[in-house]
């Protein structure tokens, strides 16, 4: 892992601003600054520990299971609980440009023409 610190982390460490709509002793939840639906926003560890999804380990599964109950909650505050999208990019060929695990939420935006479940069927 890099000594640089990541932008995340600078936003945590409050160098960087940002639109921040949560945070607690683990996470940090902000709006994206280049937002791919109306509501988009990241939620993110406060450590670096996991640069991607696929370095997790054991060790990592209660900041895990955080970080999915953090993204429930905020999706709730949104108003969006009943239709969203939670997105984990891992690695530069899946889209991951900030390599400090983070997932997005993204909402308000009709996602059928790019559904992960046409053609699956459903019986």
């Amino acid at each position: 892992m890099s000594n640089q610190k990541t932008i995340f982390q600078k936003v945590i460490d409050g160098e960087i601003p940002s639109e921040k709509i949560y945070e607690d002793d683990l996470t940090i939840v902000i709006k994206d600054i280049n937002p791919q639906a109306p509501t988009h926003v990241l939620v993110i560890p406060k450590t670096n520990e996991i640069p991607k999804l696929s370095d997790a380990t054991e060790e990592h599964k209660t900041l895990l299971g955080h970080l999915l109950l953090v993204a429930g909650k905020i999706s709730r505050q949104l108003g969006v609980d009943e239709a969203f999208r939670l997105i984990i990019n891992n690695g530069a060929e899946a889209g991951q440009t900030v390599f400090h695990l983070h997932l997005h939420i993204l909402a308000n935006k009709s996602f059928e023409e790019h559904s992960l479940g046409h053609g699956l069927s459903h019986e």
